[in-house]
């Protein structure tokens, strides 16, 4: 038998794993819509006529978004045709489809500081800490997004755009990233207007 005290502190490492391991696989997602424009009457989709997507890569100036593309491409085609499809939209065989589709995978760097003081008020006579203010916190953050275009050609323009923001886990595994691009795509997807 394990005795409370420990059973409590098991219970409440769990919990904090759980809640670390939740914060850190968070993603931003977000959708916009034309609000004039009829989803009831949307049936087929289909990808971009010139291709289905493009990367841009914002990190270095060294960077190639060609190798990325030809990794995570096929990823995001196969997760958003199978998305589309379990919303009840049909890909278009022949003809016009009534949406095309184009991803554009975004890879950029951002940081995340914080100062001495931070989060202390200020002196009320000057309005000014009584110390000098050092960093004590810098990370460098690598971040991805995933935006998806539906564009009515009927109508001449992008009609829905779903945007999805992440931090890059460099640790994760292709299997891991493969996982993760179809969550995204899955959250992506659902935000689709339809009838």
């Amino acid at each position: 038998m394990i005795p409370a005290t420990r059973l409590v502190t098991l219970s409440l490492l769990w919990l904090l794993i759980v809640v670390v391991a939740t914060l850190a696989a968070k993603v931003k997602v977000r959708a916009d819509q034309d609000k004039q424009f009829d989803f009831k009457s949307v049936q087929t989709w289909g990808w971009d006529a010139t291709e289905a997507g493009d990367v841009k890569m914002a990190r270095s100036s060294e960077d190639d978004p060609a190798p990325i593309k030809r990794r995570f491409g096929p990823t995001i085609v196969d997760a958003v045709a199978r998305e589309l499809a379990a919303r009840g939209l049909e890909a278009a065989s022949a003809g016009t489809p009534d949406l095309r589709f184009h991803y554009y995978l975004l890879v950029t760097v951002g940081t995340e500081t914080q100062t001495l003081g931070q989060f202390l008020p200020t002196v009320p006579e000057w309005g000014l800490p009584p110390f000098a203010p050092q960093a004590t916190s810098f990370n460098i953050i690598q971040t991805g997004s995933l935006v998806l275009d539906a564009v009515s050609e009927k109508a001449g323009r992008v009609v829905w755009r779903g945007i999805a923001q992440t931090e890059i886990d460099e640790m994760r595994s292709d299997a891991q990233r493969d996982t993760r691009i179809g969550e995204v795509v899955r959250e992506l997807v659902k935000r689709f207007p339809r009838k």
